[in-house]
């Protein structure tokens, strides 16, 4: 259980890793306050420091001394295990096509690819989709609630951390595990560990590049951590954030529906009669060009720089 959970942490990694460095060249969403800052902050430092004693060696071990096809078929084998749970949380979710990919390719790659060690799948333009019971639960409207930091998981929320009893639930080695015997528990306690090891060395690239991208890892991750769990629960589409900007149609209309608040409509800078500013009516000749004049005689000499104030267009 404790194997099973580990794993599913360490995979957000990588995508905690790109979900930081992009939200650094957008504009930076007001994130929530950190209610559990003091306890995330001594977790956080005590998974640090378990991680540089023990998992960082053992992962930097395996990386140099396990040859790379090798290292690709046990990603693989482990990616097509979990296909399963990917494939219910997708029917959890109503998404029926993306279901029935999912199913496919675990078929595919089970059989023509030895088990899964070989991804064929994605040749035959089925690719691999993240899907998860937190995930599930954020599309049913569960809140995330405050951002909490797992000992020996990582980075989490009330709403992933049951999420991730579920995806317990809908691994099948959890069900192997129970009720086998001293020698079956052993070897699927060693695969989940070679699970762990393999997802961790496959993340020492992404790790240079949070420890060399942030000025406090902690913030850095906490961040990315909850960008990317908005990102993937909304499947790249999250709400927009209301901010307080003006609609230029209802400065135009006067719509005060959004405001409640009425919007008076610009004034035409042109008086509409002579008597609005107290200036004499134009005329040319005998012509009358819009406005009443009484008389006959020769057009008055007016300023025209008051005119010409009068006809500027408003700033």
């Amino acid at each position: 259980m404790f194997q099973n959970k580990f794993m599913l942490n360490s995979v957000l990694l990588g995508n905690l890793v790109i979900g930081g460095l992009l939200s650094g060249c957008a504009s930076e969403p007001t994130q929530p306050k950190d209610e559990w800052e003091g306890w995330n902050r001594s977790v956080h430092g005590f998974n640090d420091g378990l991680d540089k004693a023990v998992i960082k060696p053992v992962a930097k071990g395996y990386q140099k001394y396990v040859p790379e096809p090798v290292d690709q078929g046990i990603t693989n084998f482990f990616g097509n295990i979990t296909d399963i749970g990917v494939t219910l949380n997708d029917l959890f979710q109503l998404k029926m096509l993306q279901s029935g990919m999912d199913l496919s390719r675990f078929l595919i790659n089970t059989t023509a690819g030895v088990g899964g060690f070989f991804d064929v799948a994605s040749r035959l333009d089925l690719p691999k989709h993240n899907e998860d019971f937190g995930q599930t639960l954020g599309f049913w409207g569960v809140p995330s609630g405050n951002y909490m930091v797992l000992p020996l998981l990582g980075p989490s929320s009330p709403r992933d951390a049951f999420g991730l009893l579920g995806d317990a639930l809908l691994n099948p080695l959890t069900y192997i595990s129970f009720g086998s015997s001293a020698a079956v528990g052993a070897a699927i306690t060693g695969a989940k560990a070679i699970e762990v090891t393999d997802t961790r060395a496959d993340l020492l690239t992404s790790e240079k590049i949070v420890d060399e991208a942030s000025v406090d890892r902690y913030d850095f991750i906490k961040n990315a951590y909850q960008q990317n769990r908005e990102y993937l629960v909304y499947d790249g589409n999250p709400p927009e954030q209301k901010d307080d900007e003006v609609d230029i149609d209802e400065l135009l209309t006067g719509n005060t529906e959004s405001t409640g608040n009425p919007v008076s409509a610009p004034q035409s800078p042109i008086p509409a009669s002579s008597t609005d500013t107290g200036l004499p009516p134009v005329t040319q000749g005998g012509n009358d060009l819009g406005r009443q004049n009484d008389n006959s005689g020769p057009a008055p000499v007016v300023n025209q720089s008051r005119r010409l104030l009068e006809l500027s267009p408003p700033e």
